[in-house]
């Protein structure tokens, strides 16, 4: 066993000085560097470098379709990268019934760093929308890259069924998103030298989507030694909700397909389409594979051997200091998508669909006159329930094994992605704080300066492996406390996330 170990070290070793050797040199003009596949152009400011639409893997199309992200063909004159590439083919989220965007072609990222030279470390950033929708260049990173001190990285990856399609004998099926977050992360390895960053210092981080991506990295054996710290953001590695629970009426599910049930809906597609192999799926037009309800990763797989949250629980993951949080007001953002509100009477046929004969429990402790409305009172629920308790689950494995920092994002006045709606803390919010103009929001000058102080605890965490630095409140580990970010006059400190959530009752309700 101790040989094995050290052959397993020495490998790891050897691979990381092939990496370093292979590194392009930074490039004496500021707004042109030489990577490993090509020079690019991108913009100089004041405060940054920007380079956008660098492809990092070949277009998936024709038969690289639904196959492992494969190598780019390297180009010699210098290619543009001033403005973003293609997002990947999506609907999409906020109008319904509109053309579709992207295409295929879409493996692609973005660089920001500082303008000034330095040698920084790398905060890759992975996005949310649920699997089916989003893009790296829908996070502007100047103001976090600049701040911080950091080489920011956006990046996509492939959506929907042309992500997560499987099929009995497709090899890496169900998970080739998965796979597309890997490729950039060695593109990371051998190009963030030439952009001032430290390959051996890169953090991983995500929000919604985004955050159960970087869990599935962390439980994914072809991502070690590809980061060494992660952020998980309003993800925490499995929400499996129950009937009604995520939205009245849905069904139970669960992020994560077993490779048997991907397989076996992949089939059903396939049939649907008048298809019996993956062949003729391929030559399909792409928009055909829009309208699926296939969007998940699969577990059971070599990517993803275990679901992710299983692993985190055993210690069965790559283990390097985490920050892990969610907001006050999770599932509200959900709610507003509701068709219609809720009514006291739907409410609480929710609320029975979800938890059957406890259900007269849980409505006594959420009762509707206690909130602005049956819709807010059933949103209340399903954040402490499902992602306030998953939240708090994980976050205490995470913290038997390695460096944790847990948080709850609080700020209750940000202003609302819908006008008009009672929305609080929601899912999401804290975007425009760490990316401004992420969301179409404006922030007042308290809200800013709390933006400001999570810049900073982001970046040092990303620097050190720990948010604290001098004039930041302390944040304790997770041992200890959960630290809440809110603006005056709640303020940065430790809360009682427990209480806040009532997660005893929880535990008492669905655990007994």
């Amino acid at each position: 066993m101790r040989s094995l170990t050290t052959r397993r070290i020495l490998s790891i070793a050897l691979t990381a000085l092939a990496l370093i050797a292979l590194a392009p040199a930074a490039s004496a003009e500021p707004a042109v560097v030489t990577t490993t596949d090509g020079p690019v152009r991108g913009t100089v400011t004041a405060s940054n470098r920007i380079f956008q639409g660098i492809p990092f893997a070949a277009p998936p199309t024709g038969e690289n379709r639904w196959r492992a992200p494969q190598p780019v063909t390297p180009w010699t004159s210098t290619k543009d990268a001033t403005k973003p590439g293609s997002v990947c083919l999506q609907r999409p989220v906020f109008q319904p019934g509109s053309p579709p965007l992207g295409t295929e072609d879409c493996l692609f990222l973005n660089v920001t760093t500082p303008a000034k030279p330095g040698t920084r470390p790398v905060l890759v950033w992975i996005h949310g929308g649920g699997f089916i929708a989003g893009s790296g260049s829908d996070y502007p990173a100047a103001q976090l890259a600049e701040r911080g001190d950091l080489v920011v990285v956006t990046l996509n990856y492939r959506l929907g069924a042309l992500g997560y399609l499987g099929l009995p004998g497709l090899d890496g099926g169900g998970t080739f998103g998965l796979q597309d977050q890997q490729a950039a992360l060695k593109w990371v390895q051998r190009n963030a030298r030439a952009f001032g960053g430290d390959p051996r210092n890169v953090t991983i981080a995500g929000e919604s989507a985004g955050s159960l991506s970087v869990c599935g990295q962390l439980a994914s054996p072809g991502a070690r030694g590809l980061f060494h710290r992660a952020i998980l953001q309003s993800g925490p590695c499995e929400l499996a909700w129950r009937d009604s629970e995520f939205y009245p009426g849905v069904p139970a599910g669960s992020n994560w397909a077993p490779r048997a049930t991907a397989d076996k809906d992949g089939s059903a597609l396939a049939t649907s389409l008048g298809c019996a192999d993956v062949a003729c799926l391929r030559r399909l037009p792409s928009e055909k594979f829009l309208d699926t309800s296939i969007a998940s990763p699969a577990i059971d797989t070599p990517v993803l051997p275990l679901n992710p949250a299983t692993a985190v629980a055993r210690g069965d993951v790559n283990r390097v200091p985490t920050m892990i949080g969610i907001n006050r007001d999770e599932h509200r953002t959900f709610a507003a998508f509701l068709p219609e509100p809720l009514t006291p009477k739907t409410y609480a046929d929710s609320l029975r669909a979800s938890y059957g004969d406890k259900a007269d429990r849980v409505l006594a402790k959420y009762p509707v006159a206690a909130y602005s409305s049956p819709t807010t009172a059933w949103a209340t629920v399903t954040t402490d329930a499902l992602w306030a308790r998953t939240a708090h689950t994980i976050t205490g494995q995470l913290s038997r094994r390695v460096p944790t920092f847990g948080y709850e994002f609080r700020d209750r006045t940000v202003p609302p992605i819908i006008p008009g709606l009672d929305m609080g803390a929601y899912h999401a919010a804290e975007l425009a704080y760490l990316f401004p103009g992420s969301l179409p929001v404006q922030l007042n000058q308290e809200q800013q300066a709390l933006g400001a102080q999570m810049q900073r605890y982001w970046a040092n965490f990303a620097r050190t492996g720990q948010p604290n630095g001098p004039g930041l409140p302390l944040w304790l580990p997770a041992t200890h406390s959960v630290q809440g970010l809110d603006i005056a006059p709640a303020g940065i400190g430790r809360v009682d996330q427990v209480a806040d959530h009532k997660l005893a009752f929880w535990s008492e309700v669905l655990d007994s």
